[in-house]
């Protein structure tokens, strides 16, 4: 089953390399308040306890 839209997975992308949010934003040309709301979105989707937690979810499932 694909969770993530197509800008979450590029969000999550940058996020797990380590991207901050401002840099994802400057990468993927949308705003800083966009990126917030995916990483939300994706906080909530996984069940994770913050942005660490949810990079290494990502990263150790293969989500991404």
């Amino acid at each position: 089953m694909n969770m993530l839209t197509s800008i979450e997975k590029e969000v999550a992308r940058l996020l797990v390399l380590g991207f901050t949010n401002k840099e994802i934003s400057a990468k993927i040309y949308r705003s800083i308040s966009t990126v917030k709301t995916n990483i939300a979105n994706m906080l909530n989707k996984f069940r994770a306890k913050n942005r660490v937690h949810l990079a290494y979810i990502l990263g150790c499932e293969k989500i991404i």
